[in-house]
Formats: C-alpha cells, sequence, structure tokens
C-alpha cells in the first residue's frame, strides 16, 4: 500500500492561498471577516488539498500576515484589515505599517507543488489585483466625477468660459 504525502507549505502561503481562494470564490466580495476565513480553511474541500488546518493558522491571519499592524514578530504583508475583525489580499499599492517593509507579500514558488500549480495561483492574484483597482477606480466618489463638468464650457475655450463668469465683477 502507498503512502500519499501530503504537501506541506508554510502557514503564512497557506492563509494567502486560502483568501486567494476565498476572494476567487466570492468575487462580489471586498473582504472577508476573520471567522469567514477560519470557516473555509477549516471546511473547505478547496484548502484541505493543502493539508491539515495548523494551529497556527488563526494567529496568522489575525496578526502575522497582516501588512498594517505591527510586526509580531512576523513582517509579513499577505493581508490587509480593511476594518477590524476584516482582511482580503494584500495588494501592491496598499499601506503597511514601516516595520514590514521588507515583508513577504506574494508566496514563493512551493518546493512541493507542481510549477502549474503555483503558476495558476499567481495569475488568479494578478487578476484579482487588476479587477480590484479597476471597481475601486469604479466606484470612487471623486473618480466617478471625471469628465462631468465638460459640457459647461464645451463651445468655448477656457479663457473665454472665465472671462463671461468674471463679467460684472467689482
Amino acid at each position: 500500500m502507498a503512502i500519499l504525502s501530503v504537501p506541506t507549505i508554510k502557514v503564512a502561503d497557506e492563509v494567502w492561498l486560502s483568501v486567494l481562494m476565498l476572494h476567487v470564490s466570492h468575487p462580489e466580495k471586498a473582504d472577508f471577516s476573520i471567522d469567514e476565513i477560519m470557516d473555509f480553511a477549516q471546511h473547505s474541500d478547496q484548502r484541505r488539498a493543502l493539508g491539515q488546518l495548523r494551529s497556527s493558522f488563526y494567529a496568522h491571519v489575525v496578526q502575522h500576515c497582516v501588512a498594517n499592524r505591527p510586526p509580531s514578530p512576523a513582517r509579513y504583508r499577505m493581508l490587509l484589515e480593511t476594518s477590524p475583525g476584516r482582511r482580503r489580499l494584500f495588494r501592491p499599492d496598499d499601506p503597511y505599517h514601516p516595520g514590514r517593509s521588507r515583508g513577504k507579500s506574494v508566496p514563493k514558488a512551493f518546493e512541493d507543488f507542481p510549477d502549474y500549480w503555483f503558476n495558476g495561483a499567481l495569475q488568479q492574484y494578478n487578476d484579482w489585483c487588476r479587477r480590484s483597482a479597476e471597481d475601486t477606480i469604479k466606484n470612487d466618489p471623486l473618480l466617478s466625477l471625471y469628465g462631468s463638468g465638460k459640457d459647461l464650457w464645451a463651445d468655448e475655450d477656457a479663457d473665454t468660459y472665465i472671462r463671461r463668469l468674471r463679467e460684472g465683477w467689482e
């Protein structure tokens, strides 16, 4: 009888992959509660491919992987605390605690996983980052005003428009 070995990866990488799986499964959600992440980690068949859930997974979700919290002791920048008790994957343009400036934000290639699996995860992450940036621009109240006043002076150049507005000023 052959014994199948389950690949082992660092807990921080497992957290990153689990939250990536959540983002891919729920593209309508911007972030997740810690309880949602833990529930997914404990009950998802997808995540079980990563092996048995380790006891430090929770500590990594709450503190060790969170970019905008002081390092304690890990310096990872894999998650972002969007509000108390809520997390999402860290994106390259996100703010982070200065003590985490050299921290890892994306897993390195997993020695125990095939390259195609790892590259697939990175592609999903890059797609998620791109979609998130587009959604941020689309839903930003200030950026949504872009071009909204162009019809005010569409028939005249800016200097003429300003002169007309200032007529009668003293």
